[in-house]
């Protein structure tokens, strides 16, 4: 009798599971990403964030097209707010979705759709003026800045207060620690790296990226050899980072104020350098960072007309907009309609313009992709010779030697520093409490 009620019991569960209208052809997603990867030949990691645990699909096995792997993992991943990555062979990647983060698919049917609304230089100057007005809203700079402290000098004159530490010496450079209260509590924390050559010298601020650090040796060596050759260079702490952190915590960096402040401390740093010291050429003016500095590299041309020259290394893509809320923390993208980091970048033509790109991130795309867009853009101005791209396909992810030679050889080019001062053995490598202003 117990046997039989079992059976019983069992065939009837067996029906209440089945594949038919009334269960919605419900599957246990598991099992069917597993018929998935046999049925394809991949595999299959999960983020660790992503929890497939009890989780059952409905309409499983109609959302798998045998024709397309992308579109069965369209169909299943975007029930669960899921997105696909493919990674290195027949390995593919399942992670949650990231607003700032597209496939370069997407990629290019962006530009071609930005590529759409401009025919010339009218129609283009026209799209660009719209941007960067409303970048400027998204971001709500100008809010910001009216909410920074302000102090007489002794002329009665409003200044940003400002701590400088002693001159640092070395072979044909020098450093010297900038402080700048921002907000009641908050400050901006950077270094500045000097020529020691007399007369007017090229100005580079270079906001930094998500390395350990702007102590590190490798920004230390890309300043420091700039400055040799000519020029005046200047970075700052991410907010949250170094000395920020001391003053905010290592959390606020992940917050949309960091994006407000960030660039904001690139927009200041210019503003101050530009008033305050007689050995800087207004007409020479770059900016330059590598990864989330890349960025705000984007950002601060867009923003300061004054900036002459751009270089963002190792960031440029139409495909994906900067994972850290410090690049992604306000809508920008969301500006004129709907943009993304080339053709934000492209607001600076017909002035010069270095993209530095690798094959081991999400730069592998710029050679075929981003870069003839932007050598369109330069196009309307008779330009093209005044946007160039390194390609690096066998490197990754990084600022080395290779990715800094290339912008030493761009401003070299553009503002005529010396190449004979071009010796990166020559640079003092500072410990890190002597690049710092407030916390020893």
């Amino acid at each position: 009798m117990r046997k039989s009620l079992l059976i019983a019991f069992m065939a009837l569960s067996s029906v209440a599971m089945a594949q038919t209208f009334e269960t919605r052809y419900e599957r246990p997603v598991n099992d069917l990403m597993k018929d998935v990867a046999k049925r394809f030949g991949v595999r299959f990691k999960f983020d660790a964030n992503v929890d497939t645990v009890g989780k059952r699909l409905p309409y499983a096995d109609f959302r798998v097209r045998p024709y397309s792997l992308e579109m069965t993992l369209d169909n299943i991943c975007k029930y669960y707010d899921w997105n696909w990555w493919k990674q290195n062979g027949n390995l593919y990647k399942i992670k949650l979705y990231e607003y700032p983060r597209r496939h370069e698919a997407e990629g290019k049917m962006i530009l071609d759709w930005l590529s759409s609304l401009y025919n010339n230089k009218e129609q283009w100057e026209a799209r660009r003026d719209s941007l960067r007005r409303e970048v400027r809203q998204r971001l709500e700079l100008d809010k910001f800045l009216d909410s920074c402290v302000m102090v007489k000098d002794k002329k009665g004159n409003l200044q940003r207060p400002v701590v400088l530490s002693k001159v640092r010496k070395h072979d044909g450079y020098t450093t010297q620690n900038i402080c700048i209260e921002l907000t009641l509590g908050q400050h901006l924390f950077g270094t500045i790296y000097a020529s020691t050559k007399k007369g007017k010298h090229a100005l580079i601020v270079c906001p930094d990226g998500h390395w350990p650090y702007r102590y590190r040796k490798d920004e230390q060596q890309r300043l420091g050899t700039l400055a040799r050759m000519g020029a005046v260079c200047v970075d700052f702490d991410l907010y949250g980072w170094g000395e920020s952190e001391k003053e905010v915590g290592e959390a606020a960096h992940h917050t949309s104020r960091a994006h407000v402040y960030q660039a904001a401390c690139g927009y200041i740093l210019l503003d101050w350098m530009l008033a305050n010291r007689k050995d800087i050429d207004p007409e020479r003016v770059g900016v330059m960072g590598g990864s989330g500095g890349g960025t705000h590299t984007v950002l601060l041309s867009l923003l300061d007309e004054r900036v002459t020259a751009s270089a963002p290394v190792v960031h440029l893509a139409s495909h994906f907009d900067g994972g850290c809320p410090c690049e992604s923390g306000k809508p920008v993208q969301l500006s004129a309609g709907g943009t993304c980091e080339p053709e934000l970048a492209a607001v600076v033509a017909p002035k010069p313009m270095l993209v530095v790109s690798d094959g081991g991130d999400w730069t592998s795309s710029v050679p075929t992709l981003e870069f003839p867009y932007l050598q369109r853009i330069y196009g309307f101005y008779n330009a093209k010779n005044k946007v160039r791209n390194v390609h690096l396909p066998n490197e990754r992810h990084d600022f080395n030697e290779n990715k800094r030679q290339a912008v030493y050889d761009f401003f070299i080019d553009i503002f005529g520093l010396d190449r004979s001062m071009l010796d990166e053995s020559k640079i003092t490598i500072e410990p890190d409490e002597a690049l710092k202003s407030l916390y020893k």
